[in-house]
């Protein structure tokens, strides 16, 4: 996949119901291992171009490719397996409710079918990656709104997704919470070189981490290399996650090294 187009829209134009088209005439090519931000206005679209990514929504015109595969015709089946290789977070969390932490995150190795022993090793680690090393027995509703977040994000890098989508994952927290979880995902880049569009309009992340930014307006879709805002000295000197952060995704990286063969 190193060195072509993990996503590709030609020419896409999506709408609810035959009404007024919510994107039009979106062209672009997202490679392997991008960090992107999205962002635009309440409304602009940031929602319905995840959606088109994760195929939850077809486009009223255009083509789509994922990894290199057209959607067109793609069966229920098919798009199953796709998602495979993707995971989705959500502003909402998404959490289910009657399972503990460590079921929660556990659900998609089980569904792929990942032996039990495996599945321990891979939770343990991941809990303590997302520093709720001591909360896998406990339910969602018991955990803050940052925690729960942790949880969401646990669950999504259990599989080593190769593209990640975040829609507004910071919007609910705090910005100590946002700068947490910004460290997860940056590493989840380095690390494993995941392909990520993480959806915001929270400016300060956007000066910070100086990602390229993909911007909605009027149904459009713009490129941009960096936010031109004008950024103070303290945002400026970011410098990057913490070690004990680094040293989690390390050894938890190299715990998936063998997830393929299951």
């Amino acid at each position: 996949m190193e060195g072509k187009s993990i996503i590709s829209f030609a020419n896409v134009s999506a709408n609810y119901d035959g009404k007024q088209d919510v994107l039009t005439d979106v062209s672009f090519n997202i490679s392997n291992s991008a960090f992107y931000f999205l962002t635009g206005a309440s409304g602009a679209g940031k929602t319905t171009l995840l959606r088109l990514i994760y195929q939850l929504h077809k486009p009223s015109a255009g083509k789509i490719k994922l990894f290199g595969q057209s959607c067109e015709e793609l069966s229920r089946e098919d798009i199953a397996l796709l998602r495979h290789k993707m995971a989705i977070v959500f502003q909402e969390y998404s959490l289910i409710s009657h399972m503990t932490v460590f079921d929660n995150i556990a659900l998609p190795l089980r569904v792929r079918g990942v032996p039990q022993e495996k599945i321990k090793t891979l939770v343990s680690k991941t809990l303590e990656w997302v520093g709720l090393g001591k909360y896998a027995n406990v339910y969602p509703m018991e955990l803050s709104g940052g925690q729960q977040q942790r949880v969401a994000v646990a669950r999504a890098i259990i599989v080593q997704p190769a593209l990640l989508l975040a829609d507004e994952p910071t919007g609910n927290l705090d910005d100590e919470n946002s700068t947490k979880l910004m460290e997860l995902f940056t590493q989840m880049n380095k690390v494993f070189g995941t392909t990520i569009i993480l959806a915001t309009h929270n400016r300060k992340l956007l000066d910070t981490y100086n990602f390229p930014i993909i911007t909605i307006e009027n149904h459009h879709v713009t490129f941009a290399s960096t936010s031109t805002s004008s950024l103070t000295d303290s945002v400026r000197k970011w410098k990057g996650p913490t070690p004990q952060t680094q040293n989690y995704f390390t050894e938890l990286s190299k715990q998936f090294e063998d997830i393929g063969n299951v």
